[in-house]
This record gives C-alpha cells, sequence and structure tokens, in this order.
C-alpha cells in the first residue's frame, strides 16, 4: 500500500513512519518539506504520490498560542485537513486523522466515549474538532482521538511533552511539580501506531475512535509510577489544576475509553505497562 504521512518529523508521525514502513511504501512529509495550509501545493503533492492512505499527524499543537493566532490555528487543523479530505476522495485513498482529548469540556466523571458531545473550550480544540468534521468527509475516514503521548520511534531522540517532562526532571534530581486533580489517559506513540495499522489492515468500519492506552491516572500518580520505576526519589511536589494561570482552558477530566477498539479485538496496554516499556527503553 503507498501511504503518505504528514507530520512525518514529530513525534507520533514519526511512530507512525517506523510502524507501517514494515510492510507499506510510505512517504513522509515534514513541516520543512510541505507547507500543508497550502491547498495547491497540497494538492499538488497528493496527485504526484498518489496514495492509498493518507495518515495525517500534521497540528498546530501549541495550545495556549492558538489563543492569540486563532488563524494560524484554524489553517493547520481544520482547513488543511479538508485539503487532505479531498485529496482522499481523488485518489480513493482512507484518510486517517488524528485529533485530542480536548473537544470535550472535562466536567465528566467517567472516560469519554465517542458516543459523548464534543464541547469546546477553547481555540485549540475548536480548531481540532472543526478538522474532525473536515475529515469525516471523506469517503473513509478514521478519526483517532489520541492524548498525552510520549515515547519515540526507535532511533528517534527528540521527544516531548508532559510525561518527557516528568521523567526529566526526575533524572536530573530537580523537585517536579505535578497535578493532583488532572485526570489523563497517557497514550505511547508506538501503541498508537500500532492501533493505527490494526484498524487500516482489518478493514475496520471508519468513524471516530478514541486511541488511547488502557486506563487513566492523575499527573501525580503518572509521576509516582514514573520515580518507582525509574528507581529515584520521587521528589515530587503535588500542585491543583486552578495553581498554573493558562491562557486557554484545559479539560480538567480527560480520560478517554477505548472500549470501541477492544470491541474490534484491538486491545491497548495499560499506560503504566507502556510507561514501563518507555522507561526501559531509553
Amino acid at each position: 500500500m503507498r501511504i503518505v504521512v504528514l507530520g512525518a518529523g514529530g513525534q507520533l508521525g514519526a511512530a507512525l513512519v517506523h510502524q507501517f514502513s514494515a510492510r507499506h511504501d510510505v512517504v513522509g512529509f515534514t513541516h520543512a518539506t510541505l507547507d500543508i495550509t497550502d491547498a495547491v501545493k497540497v494538492g499538488a503533492e497528493m496527485s504526484r504520490v498518489r496514495p492509498q492512505l493518507i495518515l495525517n499527524a500534521a497540528a498546530f499543537t501549541a495550545v495556549d498560542l492558538a489563543e492569540d493566532r486563532p488563524v494560524e490555528a484554524l489553517q493547520a487543523n481544520a482547513f488543511a485537513v479538508r485539503s487532505f479530505a479531498r485529496a482522499a476522495a481523488n485518489h480513493g485513498a482512507a484518510l486517517v486523522h488524528y485529533s485530542t482529548d480536548f473537544v470535550f469540556d472535562g466536567t465528566a466523571g467517567t472516560p469519554y466515549t465517542e458516543d459523548d458531545r464534543p464541547n469546546p473550550r477553547s481555540t485549540y480544540a475548536a480548531s481540532k474538532l472543526l478538522g474532525e468534521w473536515f475529515a469525516l468527509d471523506a469517503a473513509r475516514a478514521f478519526v483517532l482521538r489520541v492524548e498525552s503521548l510520549f515515547g519515540t520511534a526507535p532511533g528517534v531522540r527528540s521527544a516531548k511533552g508532559t510525561v518527557e517532562g516528568i521523567l526529566n526532571g526526575l533524572k536530573s534530581g530537580s523537585v517536579v511539580r505535578a497535578i493532583e486533580d488532572r485526570t489523563v489517559s497517557p497514550s505511547s506513540v508506538l501503541d498508537v501506531a500500532r492501533a493505527s495499522m490494526a484498524l487500516v489492515e482489518r478493514d475496520a468500519p471508519a468513524g471516530i475512535y478514541h486511541c488511547v492506552n488502557s486506563g487513566f491516572c492523575t499527573w501525580l500518580e503518572l509521576a509516582r509510577e514514573a520515580a518507582r520505576l525509574m528507581g529515584v526519589e520521587p521528589r515530587i511536589e503535588p500542585v491543583r489544576h486552578a495553581d498554573f494561570k493558562l491562557k486557554a482552558a484545559r479539560p480538567q477530566y480527560c480520560a478517554l475509553s477505548n472500549a470501541k477498539l477492544l470491541a474490534l479485538g484491538i486491545e491497548m496496554p495499560r499506560w503504566d505497562e507502556a510507561l514501563k516499556d518507555y522507561i526501559l527503553s531509553i
């Protein structure tokens, strides 16, 4: 299968390239090689490659900056996705688009399912929800909501995100500030990539899926588990969600249920098992 990966230079994109390259012909585009907000260039590149599957891991992910640059966020997270959906339709390709838990308002008390109504509370979140709608215009579209990504593809050194910040702090012996009242479903990019390939190769029904590791935790619980796995003194300072004066609102409870994946036979490892595997690999 001929596959295009957009955002191939990012944490998730690199994992997708690694996973799909084992059995498929993959062409990766990074921010430097393709401006995804240029619909003409996107169309031209897709016509040149003629993909059978488009994986979109490219996004404007600066949540607070999006409040000041809403046009840029909408261009990358929404209107670019419209270009990908049109390209998929033109070439008879399937589209896999990655979205976020931020489309929910975070007021739930149990993990969100795909049937729960989104209620974005920030510019970033709204732009990602609009991107979901555009993606679903494709004839065969998968919208995979992911969150709190961590880990890297083999051979890729750079990683970012809250989990990486916690691990680096613990490793250096610094005091790690960890939020005790924000609930998440941390997810390994390698597990997300494996599940993505399973969905596509099993010819699963198109639609929205929550593609996260199983279970959920607070950031404080994750920091304590990471310290235990690393065998270091847990110098951790519990803090509250309200202690951070951030420009954009975050969902306080944003655990996602992956039961829909499990019903298809795609079992996601628990978040703590995935964290252990990652820590052992670095």
